[in-house]
């Protein structure tokens, strides 16, 4: 495997992603039970965007570098932009916090993390950010056997009975990914109903995903949504013209809190006069 998400660090994704991910958690803390959460494609946790990937790129000036500037007065970006700027006040002015390290800065002490990474370096860095957090274990892995081995989520004598299973792919077999991502849901809906699953998908053309979006539709789950984000039409294959979320069993009316995002950063973040964002239900829970 090649990727790196060193390249993409901050950009309009990781805005859409961890805004959602960071909202979740808080709905997800509201009730006093221990939480689990999982991180299959971990990465390092934490990237410098003043780095030599970062700036061959730029890509996240036109992700959390316009919304920084821009900082829009929406509750769930504010909490995102605190986020990250707790995370520069510990690691830097340029530093930008991966989806392991907004997990450990969300949840709670007695709540337990396990993070994935198949790629020995970044899996060596990841384990290094949380050397001294007892509630995060990484796991040199990949990400779809550690569902399998990880859920339903047991730590000696504690039973999880709700959290959080965060799947972010490279989508470097393309298409192909999405058969995989929707084996290991529906493996993991079979162990583990109660947890709420999100899984991050680029968008290029998205008549390209109408068979996802009907497959998804068919998950042994509650509830299952879609969250997208376009910075710019999708009419080309050849770029990520935006990014979507699938989401399977969202606490209640987290559609509200993505409906009050999505128009702003669409307006904040889009590249074009196409920029758009959408919610879509694919099933609804009663």
């Amino acid at each position: 495997m090649n990727y790196r998400h060193a390249f993409h660090a901050g950009n309009h994704a990781d805005v859409l992603k961890h805004i959602a991910v960071l909202a979740l958690c808080d709905a997800l803390t509201a009730k006093p039970a221990p939480l689990f959460a999982l991180d299959t494609h971990a990465g390092r946790g934490l990237y410098p965007l003043d780095g030599n990937s970062a700036q061959r790129t730029g890509e996240a000036e036109g992700g959390i570098g316009r919304l920084l500037a821009e900082a829009p007065k929406q509750p769930a970006i504010g909490r995102y932009l605190a986020a990250v700027r707790a995370c520069r006040a510990e690691h830097g002015p340029a530093a930008y916090p991966g989806s392991p390290w907004l997990l450990a800065h969300a949840l709670r002490e007695d709540d337990r993390i396990a993070a994935c990474e198949l790629q020995p370096e970044e899996a060596a860095q990841l384990k290094h950010h949380f050397d001294n957090d007892t509630r995060v274990a990484v796991h040199a892995r990949d990400g779809y056997t550690g569902m399998k081995a990880l859920l339903p989520p047991k730590l000696g004598a504690t039973r999880f009975n709700r959290g959080l299973v965060l799947i972010d792919p490279p989508y470097e077999a393309q298409l192909e990914e999405f058969d995989t991502a929707l084996g290991a849901l529906r493996d993991a809906l079979a162990r583990w109903p109660q947890g709420t699953y999100v899984l991050w998908y680029p968008i290029k053309r998205r008549r390209s995903l109408q068979s996802f979006y009907r497959r998804a539709a068919t998950l042994p789950a509650k509830s299952v949504m879609t969250a997208e984000l376009l910075v710019r039409a999708d009419d080309s294959p050849l770029r990520m013209n935006g990014s979507g979320l699938l989401l399977l069993n969202a606490p209640w009316q987290f559609d509200r809190t993505l409906d009050a995002v999505l128009p702003v950063l669409a307006r904040t973040l889009g590249e074009t006069a196409d920029a758009s964002a959408a919610i879509a239900w694919l099933k609804q829970g009663d």
